[in-house]
């Protein structure tokens, strides 16, 4: 499908970005009802959760001076060859998709969404917003169950569904991604402050995020009181029914397999060698050069960051900004180049 340009030049798409911004912190009722909607059909976007997904978006990604940072190092004008790009969105957290979106949006061409069943509220109503201020973008944002016809693919599963996702989608320019998880690597010079950040790292979201810190490097010999006390922030989880089912179930497996655990009645720690933790359950792999740990770990395709207090800091795992991409594809440039 050819699209015609967006009605709107690059300026005019970034103010209406910057406009969308403000809306997503703002109290405007039928916002707010689409937020609560959201939670009603999907347990695990607790408004909390949902409010911080929105902020972070319209902080890290909405103001006008960090598009028009983001539209420069492109040297993005209106000259574009406008194509319709097809996205496939995950559901694991509130908006993941939003930065394929925008992308997208900002370089000038044309979508058709499939959003995940897990998530198909919020962004929906935001563009319908966008189609209130702007009734143009109708004619160039669109959601549909199948895609077909695109002229190039932007999806985002798991490994399984990569599988197949490789198979459709191989005959047009694509970008795929697929399972990912984060790991932090400590020293245990660690402060309060820097293990309390850490602890977001872990537990925003419930932890289902592929920047969420699922498992830790520790020297050997770490004492991991003060890393458990700063978890009790998030002891509340515990009476989170769809959290508490999967620490009851993780729980069991433990004592069932005779595992030593640590735990302050909400986060699970064990030893172990796997990188993807369940929700609920935190591993941690003990260390003894950690040079050799970050050799090992650079380059894992199975990493999407890497949180050490420098590289990435304690805190900043689900703090992206505009140029931090999924998988570390540029995704601006491929849309720049179809």
């Amino acid at each position: 499908m050819q699209f015609n340009k967006i009605a709107m030049n690059l300026q005019a798409r970034i103010d209406l970005m910057y406009r969308l911004g403000i809306y997503l912190k703002s109290n405007e009722e039928d916002w707010q009802q689409a937020k609560q909607q959201a939670y009603y059909k999907n347990g695990w976007f607790t408004p909390e959760f949902i409010d911080l997904a929105c902020h972070k978006i319209a902080d890290n990604f909405l103001s006008k001076n960090l598009l028009k940072q983001w539209a420069a190092h492109y040297h993005i004008d209106d000259n574009i060859s406008p194509k319709n790009v097809g996205i496939v969105m995950a559901g694991n957290i509130p908006l993941v998709g939003f930065h394929d979106f925008l992308s997208v949006f900002i370089a000038g061409h044309g979508q058709t969404i499939k959003l995940s069943a897990k998530d198909d509220i919020l962004l929906k109503h935001l563009v319908r917003k966008l189609y209130e201020w702007e009734i143009t973008i109708q004619d160039h944002i669109s959601f549909s169950e199948m895609l077909k016809g695109c002229d190039a693919y932007i999806a985002t599963g798991s490994n399984n569904t990569a599988r197949y996702f490789d198979q459709y989608f191989s005959k047009y320019p694509n970008i795929i991604r697929r399972n990912r998880t984060s790991v932090a690597v400590l020293t245990g010079n660690e402060t309060a402050g820097e293990l309390s950040k850490l602890s977001d790292d872990i537990h925003q979201y419930f932890g289902l995020g592929c920047r969420n810190v699922s498992k830790l490097f520790v020297p050997r010999g770490y004492d991991f009181v003060a890393l458990i006390r700063s978890f009790d922030r998030y002891g509340y989880f515990g009476d989170h029914h769809k959290y508490k089912n999967n620490f009851d179930y993780q729980l069991s497996l433990i004592l069932l397999n005779n595992i030593y655990y640590m735990t302050n009645s909400a986060t699970l720690l064990t030893e172990n060698e796997a990188l993807f933790s369940p929700i609920s359950h935190l591993f941690f792999e003990y260390y003894e050069d950690v040079q050799k740990i970050r050799d090992r770990l650079a380059g894992n395709n199975d990493l999407q960051c890497i949180v050490d207090g420098h590289s990435i800091a304690f805190g900043e795992a689900q703090n992206p900004g505009l140029f931090s991409y999924a998988d570390g594809v540029d995704t601006m440039q491929f849309l720049l180049t179809l």
